[in-house]
């Protein structure tokens, strides 16, 4: 089985495997994550880097210039208005209940 087989499977033009695989590499990750950002002094809920998968995903391929048919959408000033609304949703249930932690 390949990736190429893995990615045929779509709904709305997009690869189920690559959210698929997202969601989940970023769900196994962040117990170390939230224990970096508590060394740097901030508390981010485990459930929080979920929510930031899509946006973080978006912006990292935006810097790299590698642009996806999800970030192509996103960019897009003339349509694509629901991916727009969940890539915000997540965006902002993801800033939710982060806390600077007091020293």
């Amino acid at each position: 089985m390949s990736i190429a087989y893995l990615r045929q499977f779509k709904v709305a033009g997009y690869a189920v495997f690559d959210f698929a695989a997202s969601f989940i590499g970023v769900f196994l990750l962040s117990p170390f994550l939230s224990g970096l950002a508590r060394r740097a002094g901030w508390q981010v809920p485990r459930m929080n880097w979920v929510y930031m998968t899509l946006p973080l995903g978006i912006a990292a391929h935006l810097a790299s210039g590698n642009i996806t048919p999800m970030t192509r959408d996103f960019i897009d000033p003339h349509g694509h208005y629901l991916v727009k609304a969940v890539v915000i949703g997540f965006f902002i249930l993801g800033l939710r209940n982060i806390r600077r932690n007091n020293k």
